[in-house]
């Protein structure tokens, strides 16, 4: 089943028990029985059959980034089984899945199940999982493009590194982030199944590393979706109380975009997700449409560069007035500012990274895609859209503002109207992504721990629609402590960077990739699952097998993916030391304060 399986043989070669066939639609979630060969096989049965019927053709890389989209079957239109197809029964999808979500291995029968009058198949079970992946490669496309911090903060970036590096690191990390969805892609074709089906980053390491790393990538992964729906919630929550010119409490304003987030939250599927995202998208162009127009005929605002412009960041002395009030001009660097100032520069990069942090969500968008064959053209088209968004907006800004660019750009206008009128149009598309990232959120914790630990009803039930409904404020006022705790938005920025984005889109996907490349090119000829007889046949166990898995097929590969997983496990421990570093000296800030109704960017006298 994964590498700790590999090591201590999995399955023998000639188990002890009958070989008797036993149907994948009987296994409970994350059974220990099943063997990474036998997710191999169903992987392969479902993509071939894919390609059967969607007409996909075998073709490289760059065709299946840009190969035109065939009309797809709905999964209501295939053939009745037993006299009985998915469309004439629309609660035997919803039973199906709840059966199996409930781990229910004990069902009436090998081969079928019962709900009320129909006689449940593992072909209809097969179309009720394939029922429940609705998306479009469009719907992807927009999913991954949604993202609120990215293009407002690469001109602040781009002041804390210079020209030269600022844009270099962020085409190296728009690049290696498309790298990584590749990699996390390539692994999920090779072990997704209608039988086994893939729901989440976690599943990817449960399969390909055991159930610790499944743990510890869950957990991580709750933790940084938390922390994003709480920076989210303070980017807001400032826009709101610089809107209301600092009249409206703070805290007000941070409960307010919480109540929304609410409403918002109620959203559960990631295909509906989608129309919004299409939304969110179209804001977040119209706000840098704008934004651009104001920076090219006024001057920034210069009064809160000391809350977090780039100046402030690695050169306070740049941003300080004279005896007359006066400051400096706007100045700018090919290279580093100041090569003294290693912390500002440091959470300058985690800015970059956390720019393309979208990986996380990946496995997620997949799995409720119609054609997941068609994610690498989203993927691929969303990055070179994203980079293209934020280099030439990052630039844009950097060449206005200089070292006077602002953490999040829009708040950096100094006319107020125009200052105002983005505050609001990001709080919609903030709401657009904080549902997003909480909704993701939830459902990892509701899977991984609720359900699978507390036995809760699955999420398609009745029961578990309420339960999810119920657990949406408690998130998001969960995220607003963390919020209201951490106002110093540019710290916290780094903070979430260097802790969680660095690993699920530059760490995990090489390591996960590794594992699951050494297993597969360990398979010699006559090795493998049976499907008739449900036995996993191997003719070599223990750590020789993996060793042998590493240098069978093309091993220069896979030792670039341990000095790729190397290198990001470095930055991330740079990022934490420069974050940590940064947070202490933000909150010697007396104007960075908890729970306040002074907002963290009024600078008028108390």
């Amino acid at each position: 089943m994964s590498l700790a399986d590999a090591l201590d043989g999995g399955k023998p070669s000639n188990p002890e028990r009958p070989e008797t066939f036993i149907s994948p639609m009987q296994r409970k979630l994350y059974d220990p029985g099943v063997t990474f060969e036998e997710y191999l096989h169903y992987a392969k049965l479902t993509r071939e059959e894919e390609k059967a019927e969607q007409n996909i053709p075998q073709a490289g890389l760059l065709q299946q980034v840009f190969r035109r989209s065939s009309a797809a079957p709905e999964a209501h239109q295939t053939a009745p089984q037993n006299g009985v197809s998915s469309e004439e029964s629309p609660d035997t999808k919803e039973k199906v899945v709840n059966d199996r979500d409930n781990g229910n291995a004990n069902a009436a029968g090998q081969d079928r199940r019962r709900s009320g009058h129909a006689i449940i198949t593992d072909d209809e079970w097969r179309n009720a999982a394939r029922a429940m992946r609705t998306a479009s490669w469009g719907a992807g496309f927009y999913l991954i493009a949604t993202d609120i911090l990215g293009p407002y903060g690469v001109g602040f970036a781009l002041g804390t590194l210079g020209w030269g590096p600022g844009i270099a690191l962020y085409t190296v990390f728009a690049f290696m982030a498309g790298y990584s969805g590749y990699l996390l892609w390539d692994v999920y074709l090779g072990l997704d199944s209608y039988e086994f089906p893939l729901r989440n980053y976690g599943d990817l390491a449960y399969r390909t590393m055991g159930n610790v790393a499944r743990y510890v990538v869950n957990i991580l992964q709750s933790i940084q979706l938390l922390l994003i729906c709480g920076q989210v919630i303070i980017q807001n929550g400032q826009g709101i109380s610089q809107t209301s010119k600092f009249r409206l409490c703070y805290a007000v304003c941070v409960v307010l975009f919480v109540i929304a987030g609410f409403f918002m939250g109620q959203v559960r599927t990631l295909r509906n997700f989608g129309v919004f995202s299409m939304i969110a998208v179209g804001i977040n162009l119209l706000v840098i449409f704008i934004s651009m127009g104001v920076m090219a005929h006024s001057p920034p605002n210069y009064e809160i560069s000391v809350l977090g412009s780039a100046g402030s960041a690695v050169n306070a002395d740049s941003i300080t007035p004279d005896a007359q009030g006066n400051y400096p001009p706007i100045i700018h660097y090919g290279g580093l500012p100041d090569s003294s100032n290693f912390v500002g520069a440091i959470n300058g990069l985690m800015s970059g990274v956390f720019a393309y942090g979208g990986a996380q969500l990946f496995v997620e968008i997949m799995a409720e895609m119609r054609r997941p064959w068609d994610f690498i053209k989203s993927m691929w088209i969303a990055q070179f859209f994203i980079w293209s968004v934020y280099l030439i907006y990052g630039c844009y800004v950097y060449h206005y503002q200089g070292q006077y660019s602002f953490t999040i750009s829009y708040m950096g206008l100094s006319v107020y109207g125009f200052q105002a009128a983005c505050d609001m149009m990001v709080v919609i598309s903030g709401l657009i992504a904080a549902g997003l990232y909480g909704n993701i959120g939830i459902k990892v914790l509701y899977n991984q721990v609720f359900q699978e630990i507390f036995n809760a009803p699955p999420l398609t039930s009745k029961a578990g629609k309420y339960f999810f409904a119920t657990i949406v404020p408690i998130y998001w006022s969960i995220a607003f402590v963390v919020a209201a705790a951490i106002p110093d938005y540019f710290g916290f920025v780094s903070v979430i960077a260097a802790f969680c984005v660095v690993q699920f889109s530059y760490s995990f996907p090489p390591i996960i990739h590794l594992a699951y490349m050494m297993q597969k090119n360990s398979m010699q000829e006559g090795e493998g699952f049976n499907e008739t007889t449900g036995q996993t046949v191997r003719g070599q166990h223990g750590p020789m097998r993996l060793v042998r898995g590493f240098f069978a097929r093309r091993w220069y590969v896979n030792v670039w993916h341990l000095i790729h997983a190397g290198g990001a496990l470095v930055t991330a421990g740079l990022g934490a030391y420069a974050a940590i570093e940064g947070m202490i000296e933000a909150f010697k800030n007396p104007q960075v304060n908890s729970f306040t109704c002074r907002s963290p960017l009024d600078l008028t006298p108390a």
